[in-house]
C-alpha cells in the first residue's frame, strides 16, 4: 500500500480512516477538498484543481482522500489500493449531521480556507445534508461499476460497516 485513494460518499468517514491508515503508515495524507475549495466556498477552476493534485500526487506514496470526478484518472490510474467506504444511509446521515452541527458550533475552520460550516447553510438548499441524501445512491451505482472494473488491477477494499472498517484498520498490513 503506497499510493492509495480513500473514497465514498459526503460524511461517510473519508478523512477520519485516512488519518488512521496515514498514522499506521507513514504515508501523507492529500485531502481533495483543501485543494479545490478556496475562501468564501469558491471552487478552484478546473485546470488549477488537477495542477494542484498533480503536484501533491507527484511524489511516491500518499493517501489521497475524496471523490473528485474532474482528477480521478490522475488518482486512480496511479493508485494501487482503493479504498471505498459504502455506508448505508442513514448511518452517514447521521454521521453528518453530527460533524455539520459540531463545526458550526465550534466554527472550525476548513482545510485554511477560512470556511466554517453553518447551521443556516446545513439546512438550506446548498446543505450537505441534502447533498448527501441526493448522491448517495447515485455514488453507491457509480462506484461498484468503477471498482469492479478496476479491481483486476488493483486492490479494491469496500468497507460496508463500522465492524469492516475497524478490522481494516486493524489488519496486517498488505
Amino acid at each position: 500500500m503506497r499510493r492509495v485513494v480513500v473514497f465514498g460518499t459526503t460524511g461517510s468517514g473519508k478523512s477520519w480512516l485516512a488519518e488512521r491508515l496515514a498514522d499506521r503508515t507513514g504515508l501523507r495524507v492529500v485531502e481533495l477538498d483543501a485543494l479545490f475549495w478556496g475562501r468564501d466556498w469558491q471552487p478552484a477552476p478546473v485546470e488549477l484543481f488537477r495542477h494542484r493534485v498533480e503536484r501533491e500526487t507527484g511524489q511516491e506514496e500518499w493517501i489521497v482522500v475524496g471523490n473528485y470526478g474532474q482528477v480521478r484518472d490522475l488518482v486512480w490510474r496511479p493508485a494501487d489500493t482503493l479504498v471505498w467506504l459504502d455506508l448505508p444511509l442513514p448511518v452517514v446521515m447521521w454521521r453528518l449531521l453530527r460533524r455539520t452541527i459540531k463545526r458550526a458550533v465550534t466554527r472550525e475552520e476548513l482545510w485554511g480556507t477560512g470556511n466554517r460550516e453553518s447551521l443556516v447553510n446545513a439546512f438550506s438548499r446548498n446543505s450537505i445534508l441534502l447533498y448527501a441524501l441526493k448522491t448517495h445512491r447515485r455514488n453507491r451505482e457509480r462506484f461498484e461499476l468503477e471498482c469492479g472494473f478496476l479491481a483486476k488491477e488493483k486492490r479494491v477494499v469496500r468497507l460496508r460497516s463500522r465492524r469492516d472498517i475497524e478490522r481494516f484498520v486493524l489488519s496486517p498490513l498488505p
